[in-house]
């Protein structure tokens, strides 16, 4: 009975700690320190909202950079159902998907280099990636050009352009992010 009254005090102490002052002192730091990151680091143009640069978009037309294929569960890169389509390297479907992808791109970028990266064919693990490879975003550079109307250096010089590169070197490689690729072609074709 004597443990009772210090047990109860505890768990009430600890839960205002850890339920209450940490989370609103972790919320608070971090709209100080971090404050783009922590609410969501969102594209803005003016007052509108354009995307995130942590999540991908769908881009299906000839004139955008399209992102890495997403696997999610009822459509195209849906926060709420981030995950990968868990096919394993010996499944048939698996296959089959990777073939249509293939297929496709070729057929949609037929001035393109026969080899497509991969990151253009495979889905990652949690189907939002808004980023690719340099190299990917090079691979598309002709049907941009052509669907714009464009010279392929002035699209390529974008491309450059929006690559970001890690610190060091050997801590990340250089990525696009393919929203703010996307809008700087749009910002191109209004100047």
């Amino acid at each position: 009975m004597a443990l009772i009254r210090p047990t109860f005090l505890l768990l009430i102490l600890l839960t205002l700690v850890t339920g209450g002052l940490y989370p609103l002192l972790t919320t608070a730091l971090g709209q100080w320190w971090f404050h783009d990151q922590a609410n969501g680091s969102l594209i803005r143009e003016g007052d509108n909202v354009r995307g995130s640069r942590l999540l991908g978009q769908q881009f299906t037309q000839p004139g955008y950079f399209h992102s890495r294929p997403s696997a999610t569960a009822d459509a195209p890169y849906n926060p709420m159902a981030s995950g990968g389509s868990n096919l394993a390297a010996s499944n048939p479907e698996l296959d089959k998907e990777v073939a249509q992808r293939v297929a496709d791109l070729r057929a949609s970028n037929p001035l393109a280099n026969a080899h497509i990266p991969v990151e253009l064919i495979t889905a990652s693990a949690s189907g939002l990636d808004g980023q690719l490879t340099p190299a990917a975003a090079a691979w598309q550079i002709p049907r941009i050009a052509q669907a714009r109307n464009l010279p392929v250096r002035v699209v390529a010089k974008l491309v450059a352009e929006n690559t970001a590169t890690p610190l060091v070197n050997f801590i990340g490689q250089p990525v696009v992010n393919v929203v703010e690729l996307n809008l700087a072609l749009d910002a191109l074709k209004d100047q």
